[in-house]
């Protein structure tokens, strides 16, 4: 049985940022974005904050749920991050 390969910080934040952006506007709540992105809870909303506190991310308080929604600033830097991804992939470097 071959080792398991781990995501990278990289692409957690890549998964992270892919799942808020295909929400579009309305944003995504945490629980949905932990789901998706195949993380904890905690991994998930600690991920969120750190995308929070470098401006790609907006976080919105709602009664019970806090819901994140990605800025201009975060669509472009998801767009430049694959571009990466893509070129690194094609040269076999593991990211």
């Amino acid at each position: 049985m071959s080792k398991q390969q781990y995501r990278s910080e990289m692409g957690i934040i890549s998964d992270v940022l892919g799942v808020v952006m295909d929400c579009g506007k309305q944003g995504e709540i945490i629980s949905s974005i932990a789901r998706s992105a195949n993380l904890s809870h905690y991994v998930a909303l600690e991920k969120c904050q750190k995308l929070v506190g470098f401006g790609l991310m907006e976080s919105i308080n709602n009664n019970r749920n806090r819901t994140f929604i990605i800025t201009e600033k975060g669509i472009q830097f998801f767009h430049e991050m694959q571009k990466f991804i893509e070129m690194v992939q094609s040269v076999k470097i593991r990211y």
